[in-house]
């Protein structure tokens, strides 16, 4: 700290915030060369990193807060300017802040609107008069910092420069990063071509022609299909032209594969004029003469498309995934999908694969997944790389008719300034303004690999669709869009004007690419036929097969022993607590066969034995490390240096890949991500785990529009497991319930599987079954709490290297089945409760069947139950109150599986509009009461 006469002889400082910038260019030249600036400022500087961290480079905000709390006299920054003129001096210091100023809040100033509608408020940041300049001053010569170019310049060539660089088509926001480095690289992409790019007479060609076929498409399909709802670009056309940069750009610097996500707006332009789809294809479905094979199928404007594009660098494959309505959702599920290709390319530099998402203005500001998936996009087990988001802005959320009405911030895009993105908006009305904001956003994140966001402002030509009477909400808005050129329009008549066209080269391409969809063919110059290589993935043999398809599931005695050992080992050296060395120590007796085991060990020896055969498995959840319930312990920690250790990650040389990752708190979007790398990664266990089962409820969107219902829209397979704690232990609404009459409900043509596993046995084949089995549709389980440890609820060694998944499970006591005369069906806890009862009372008249897969039924429980010839009562009993749970959407198959003239009776609580009580004594004497109701008197 500085001493303390040197405090009282700063005390009367007049440096106060609007100095920083002045501050802050010293610094530049301080970390650049620290010999190179006054003496009295390298030592402050010297002492200041010194003290911080004895590191240099120090956040230039500290070093601001630093100096305007140490108070440096103005004669310190006299003498640092190197000028004796008090007066030049001060304006010199104003300079500096003016420039800081510009890079700040420039953006504010930008011409951004097309229609010339939206106007910012009006503020003083860059008027002259607040630092004291003025005309007067332009022929003035002053140092221009760290401003790009020469060292010093006139002050009216100063603001001329900053004015075309901030303050014309682009409106930077970048300010709000505190990476200076990152900072600088924006402040001299930007500052050195003063935002104003210089393209070839060629490439502006390019621009245009890529105008022309985004206009061309919409306008053939307007009249072809008048009124029917498309969604058209028109307005946004400029976002053609920046994506064929965006592609071409990423494959010139390495990119092999592209995933693009986005909601309705310019879908079917992206389809044709970008992805290759033939227009005869698009024609057949706006006819309703397109044929699916099986499923529902879906409109035009949710549909996916893949393709490979030419690139300088070579092919790059170019995924669009299928989209529903719920228009940001698709974010986190293109990140899923990117990771799983990274994997499989195993590259960690995330160079090859690329996202890039597409939003509507108001979605984007507006919807929560957006901000959850932006919080993951740095989080070890979710990272990309960065994704290039892309606002299509037209103004108006549905038909909302003032900012204010769908948001609450400035721009739709400040939810981004939560990662420190850089934001650049542009005028979607100047195509190179575009397209330069393009190749500057994918080189950041390129260089910095994180995202980045465009936010192309523009407006829609017609409604929110095409049936829509856009007037009767935003009449002034439409009374300019009726009079407004458009972007094809006026870009070609700027290169007309400037002699880079005539008149007829404009129309030849806009009647050249009429003839083009005339003819119904690809009409994209660089499409290329897609080939198959190292990396294609084949999902051949998934296809024509059913939940019934064989499995092995079981290992043999020498597998086992390897495995056991392998997960019930670990490093000497390593210090693990004291509660999780016992479950080592108990693993290891479990692997021996000296005691049986538990569910931690079975599930975690499906996990080992996939890895041994080359599958991945990814586990991601709020606690999947240990286990929500304490029960997996994956990841085994030091207790002294904090290092740890994981048991699967070192089952052999070459085995598949291991993730297991304690998620951030959420649940719609890392649902979404893991849906994602699922249906990339057809030979990974992918496994999400709630850390109760009703926190599903927040992925909700989910579920119903990917999960249940993705391959039956899509044709997209999916092998999710779902792990979801379920079960009534006295925790109340929120903690007993994973809403497994959801599921239910949602069940149809073999969708989904729904499971309710009640031994280690059951889990350990039921997560092998999804792997080997050649099918891959989501696996939903109800997975256990207190089974987790309860006596009762173990296996044999032999259950696993002799079993299989048994979708039914009989009566296990050896009972007389001639003087069975009630049989009680039920799944998961419940049954424990039942089997302690009824051996409590000795009871052997009443015969308890397992039902451990809900969906798809398994037909075979009437044979089952066929064997009790003499039972004529017939009990489904479950926990959940009548009007949830399995009771509604499973009675019919209940009753389809006893005798004719049998009829099956409910035992359980009563309808309840919470699924459950929060008063333990309450729980406890409705469990009781349910599990007397369903065993009955003995007769």
């Amino acid at each position: 700290m500085m001493d303390k006469t040197l405090q009282e002889q700063f005390a009367t400082s007049f440096l106060t915030g609007g100095s920083a910038a002045y501050i802050e260019d010293i610094y530049e030249q301080y970390l650049e060369d620290p010999t190179s600036i006054d003496d009295t400022w390298r030592q402050k500087f010297d002492q200041y990193t010194q003290e911080q961290s004895g590191e240099k480079d120090v956040a230039h905000s500290e070093i601001q807060n630093y100096f305007r709390q140490a108070g440096l006299h103005r004669s310190r920054m006299i003498a640092a300017s190197g000028s004796g003129d008090k007066s030049f001096d001060a304006k010199q210091v104003n300079v500096l802040e003016l420039i800081q100023a510009y890079r700040a809040h420039g953006h504010q100033y930008a011409n951004l609107d097309p229609l010339g509608i939206w106007k910012q408020a009006k503020i003083d940041h860059l008027d002259l008069a607040k630092y004291e300049l003025s005309k007067m001053d332009f022929e003035t010569e002053f140092r221009t910092g760290s401003m790009f170019g020469s060292t010093s310049k006139k002050l009216k060539q100063i603001v001329e420069e900053l004015e075309a660089t901030y303050c014309k088509s682009i409106g930077s926001e970048f300010m709000h990063i505190s990476d200076p480095g990152q900072k600088q690289w924006i402040q001299e992409r930007l500052e050195s071509s003063l935002s104003s790019p210089q393209f070839s007479s060629a490439f502006k060609k390019q621009i245009l022609s890529a105008l022309t076929a985004a206009e061309g498409l919409e306008k053939y399909l307007h009249n072809k299909f008048p009124g029917a709802k498309r969604f058209s670009l028109e307005g946004g056309d400029s976002l053609m032209p920046m994506l064929e940069e965006l592609i071409q750009r990423a494959g010139s610097s390495g990119t092999k594969e592209i995933v693009l996500g986005m909601a309705h707006r310019g879908r079917l332009n992206v389809l044709v004029n970008l992805m290759g789809k033939k227009p005869e294809e698009l024609f057949a479905e706006f006819a309703g003469k397109k044929a699916v094979e099986k499923g529902s199928g879906d409109v035009k404007y949710h549909q996916g498309f893949s393709s490979d594009i030419n690139t300088p660098g070579g092919a790059v494959h170019v995924a669009l995934a299928f989209n529903p309505s719920h228009l940001e959702i698709v974010a986190p599920v293109i990140e899923g999908s990117v990771r799983a290709r990274l994997e499989r390319r195993r590259d960690d530099t995330y160079s090859q694969v690329l996202p890039i998402v597409i939003h509507g203005d108001s979605a984007f500001t507006g919807q929560g997944v957006v901000m959850e998936t932006f919080n993951m996009s740095q989080a070890r087990g979710y990272k990309t790389g960065g994704t290039v988001h892309i606002v299509i802005n037209n103004q108006v959320g549905f038909t909302t008719n003032r900012p204010d009405d769908t948001r609450s911030t400035t721009y739709c895009t400040d939810v981004a300034k939560m990662i420190e993105a850089p934001i650049f908006h542009v005028n979607a009305d100047d195509p190179e303004a575009v397209v330069f904001v393009t190749q500057l956003a994918l080189d950041f994140r390129t260089t910095y690999k994180k995202d980045v966001v465009i936010d192309l402002v523009c407006y829609r030509r017609h409604g929110h669709n095409e049936a829509d009477e856009p007037r009767a909400t935003q009449p002034i808005m439409y009374e300019k869009v009726k009079k407004h050129p458009t972007p094809r329009k006026l870009y070609a008549d700027k290169l007309a004007e400037a002699g880079v066209i005539d008149d007829k080269y404009a129309n030849k391409l806009s009647a050249d690419y009429r003839d083009k969809m005339d003819d119904g063919k690809n009409v994209v110059s660089n499409w290329l036929p897609m080939k198959q290589h190292e990396f294609t993935v084949d999902w051949s043999p998934y296809l024509d097969t059913d939940w019934q398809t064989p499995a092995v599931t079981s290992l043999s005695k020498e597998a086992f022993d390897k495995l056991a050992t392998a997960i019930s080992t670990y490093p000497d050296e390593l210090n693990l607590q004291s509660q999780v060395k016992r479950l080592m120590t108990d693993r290891k007796k479990m692997a021996n066969g000296e005691i049986p085991m538990d569910w931690g060990f079975a599930e975690t020896m499906a996990y080992a034995s996939l890895l041994d055969d080359g599958y991945r498995v990814r586990i991601s959840g709020q606690d999947s490390g240990r286990g929500t319930f304490f029960h997996r312990h994956a990841v085994l920690h030091d207790q002294k240096t904090g290092d740890n250790y994981q048991p699967l990650k070192n089952i052999r040389e070459g085995q598949g890949q291991f993730h297991v990752i304690d998620s951030v708190l959420s649940e719609e979007a890392v649902l979404a991500y893991e849906y994602g790398y699922s249906t990339t990664e057809p030979r990974s266990l992918v496994i999400w785990e709630a850390q109760f089962g009703d926190f599903a409820n927040g992925a909700q969107v989910v579920i119903d529009q990917f999960i249940s219902s993705g391959e039956h829209k899509w044709g997209r397979l999916c092998g999710l497991v779902m792990l979801l704690p379920h079960g009534y232990e006295g925790q109340g609404p929120e903690h007993s319930s994973a809403r497994l009459e959801r599921f239910l409900q949602l069940c149809a043509e073999h969708n989904m599987q729904v499971c309710v596993p009640s031994t280690p046995a059951q889990v350990f084949h039921m997560l092998r079954r999804q792997m080997v089995r050649k099918w891959r549709t989501p696996l939903i389980v109800m997975s256990p709490k207190s089974l987790l440890r309860h006596r009762l609820a173990t296996s044999q060694i032999e259950e696993l290297t002799n079993g299989k998944f048994e979708s039914v499970i009989d009566e296990i006591d050896n009972l007389d089945k001639a003087k069975i005369k009630r049989i009680v069906m039920c799944s998961g806890k419940v049954y424990y409760d039942l089997l302690e009862k009824r051996r409590a009372d000795e009871r052997d008249d009443v015969a308890i069947i397992r039902i451990e897969q809900l969906y798809p039924f398994p037909k075979h429980l009437k044979d089952v139950i066929a064997e009790y010839q003499n039972a004529d009562e017939f009990i489904w009993c479950q926990e959940e109150p009548k009007n949830q749970g399995a009771w509604y959407s499973s009675r019919h198959n209940f009753q389809a599986s006893v005798p004719e003239k049998g009829f099956v009776e409910y035992a359980g609580r009563e309808a309840s509009a919470a699924p459950a009580t929060g008063i333990a004594s309450k729980h406890v004497e409705e469990q009781r009461a349910l599990v007397e109701d369903a065993l009955g008197r003995k007769s």
